[in-house]
């Protein structure tokens, strides 16, 4: 009889330990889970830094882009103006010669 009761006992104490250890798994697991989603917070949020630098980064220099184009079409204007200012005087004289003509 004391047998039996120690072999019973016994074999709630192993079913006691396997209930316990499942626990812990489960535990372990939603730890595991828990790093792996704080993991993959961190790594979009470092991908969203990334993005918004490099957003930055293209609009710099996108503007010193424009910049340098407007200085560049400035430039041009300057040089047809100087071109064409004699060219206008000498057209319109001529014009005037044929009205008066």
């Amino acid at each position: 009889m004391e047998l039996i009761k120690k072999i019973k006992q016994t074999e709630a104490e192993a079913h006691e330990m396997v209930e316990q250890a499942k626990v812990e798994a489960a535990r372990r697991a939603d730890r595991g889970r828990e790093t792996q989603r704080r993991a993959l917070e961190e790594a979009e949020q470092e991908r969203k830094k990334a993005i918004e630098a490099a957003v930055r980064e293209a609009e710099r220099q996108a503007l010193a882009e424009v910049g340098q184009l407007k200085e560049q079409a400035e430039s041009a204007r300057r040089v047809l103006r100087e071109k064409a200012n004699p060219r206008m005087a000498a057209a319109a004289a001529r014009v005037m010669d044929y009205l008066k003509g």
